[in-house]
């Protein structure tokens, strides 16, 4: 049996309702649109090599047209790192939407002070990383993002950076800062269900106690992708070793803060 199997059973009747309440017309026009833009940033010279080696295993435009992101979204994205998707958002929001980044903006602010990067809002959060003794995973304590009224709120790969009162506490303020009807993208490393930490695993996160965390903090679990399914991920194994690294099981999971 796919270790998937629990989420399809979550999934089932949410995905139906999400699908029946959207526009096929306005969707397709939209998709259009995206895709294009999307494309083009793709192929942009202000993508490194490296950059564009990933795109074939990550996928971004069926990721992002998963999430429903149109080209009129106000969008924050969190944690963005080296800002590989921020490089994409940017450009298939710019003139419509509006891109918002905070949290670890450390890289992305860089680029967008030297003008490698426009189109991108970096937002300066109020609150702390707090990392206790002996402990691999973040709190963050006081977040708060000063801003509101988002469409869409993504992370990648992230959220096993922090403790369970970290992720509560950052689900909490994305709860807050979506609009009514505002959709939460989550992608992170597979790990087994129910197992237990170990050296090798905690960079991964279990889907299952994934989708709990973020209904507690008041969210709608819609659907998820099977995108990013890799069978020859065991899941054993830590997700930074030569033979898993760029290779990993990847759940795709997308909520909505209810109207």
């Amino acid at each position: 049996m796919s270790h998937r199997s629990p989420i399809r059973a979550a999934a089932c009747s949410a995905a139906i309702a999400w699908a029946l309440a959207l526009s096929p017309a306005a969707l397709g026009a939209d998709d259009d649109v995206l895709k294009s833009r999307l494309e083009a940033a793709m192929a942009s010279d202000t993508r490194s090599d490296a950059d564009k080696a990933r795109d074939d295993n990550r996928k971004p435009i069926e990721t992002l047209q998963f999430f429903g992101l149109e080209p009129d979204m106000r969008v924050l994205e969190l944690l963005p790192g080296g800002g590989w998707y921020t490089k994409l958002l940017a450009p298939a929001l710019a003139g419509d939407g509006e891109l918002f980044v905070a949290i670890g903006t450390t890289r992305v602010q860089a680029m967008v002070e030297e003008g490698s990067l426009e189109d991108v809002n970096v937002v300066d959060i109020d609150g702390e990383f707090v990392r206790d003794e002996g402990e691999r995973r973040f709190r963050l304590d006081g977040l708060r993002i000063p801003v509101d009224d988002i469409d869409m709120v993504l992370t990648f790969r992230n959220m096993h950076n922090f403790t369970e009162e970290g992720r509560a506490g950052l689900n909490a303020e994305v709860f807050r800062v979506l609009k009514p009807g505002g959709v939460y993208g989550v992608v992170d490393h597979t790990r087994r269900h129910m197992q237990a930490d170990y050296y090798e695993n905690w960079r991964r996160m279990d889907p299952v106690q994934m989708i709990k965390e973020i209904e507690a903090a008041g969210f709608e679990f819609v659907d998820y992708s099977p995108l990013h399914y890799r069978p020859d991920d065991e899941l054993l194994y830590e997700v930074g070793r030569a033979t898993v690294t760029g290779n990993t099981d990847r759940f795709t999971l997308l909520f909505r803060k209810p109207e």
